[in-house]
This record gives structure tokens, C-alpha cells and sequence, in this order.
């Protein structure tokens, strides 16, 4: 079966699956990922989720900063840091 079939077959409950198990570092059955295992499995969630979640929900989607924000771009609100040691 090739990585694109693959791709085709995964589902939102499958791709959960793969994120713990990512996030844990073994299979449900306690087994460890291999470095190449977690690679492809992060590999295919990120994969699917672009081709399946708007941006917004997708793993590592950051907002951009608005103008509206606290802190953006307000110079004034800074204050110096003096470490104790």
C-alpha cells in the first residue's frame, strides 16, 4: 500500500490515534515508535489534516498578530528585567 492510499483511507478517529501516539511515543499496545515510525505518522497527520481541517485547526497553527492585540507594537508597556542572582 503506498503512502497516498493510506492518506485516503485515514479518518478523524484513525489521525487522533496517531497523535497520541505520537505525542506519547508508543502504540496504544505500549510498543515505542521508532524515530522513522513517528516521522511517518506525523508526516501523514499533517498530510491529511491539510487536506481535511481549515488552517485554523490544523496541528501548529499559530494566529497572526493584529493590531488589537495586548502588547503588539506598544513600546511604552515595556519594563526592564533585573535578574537576581
Amino acid at each position: 500500500m503506498s503512502f497516498e492510499q493510506v492518506l485516503k483511507s485515514l479518518n478523524p478517529e484513525i489521525v487522533g490515534s496517531l497523535k497520541r501516539a505520537i505525542e506519547l511515543g508508543k502504540w496504544p499496545n505500549g510498543v515505542a515508535l521508532s524515530p522513522e515510525q513517528r516521522n511517518l505518522c506525523a508526516e501523514a497527520v499533517s498530510n491529511w489534516e491539510s487536506a481535511n481541517l481549515p488552517r485554523e485547526q490544523q496541528v501548529g497553527y499559530v494566529a497572526p498578530k493584529t493590531k488589537d492585540e495586548p502588547c503588539v507594537g506598544k513600546k511604552d508597556d515595556e519594563q526592564a528585567v533585573n535578574w537576581v542572582g
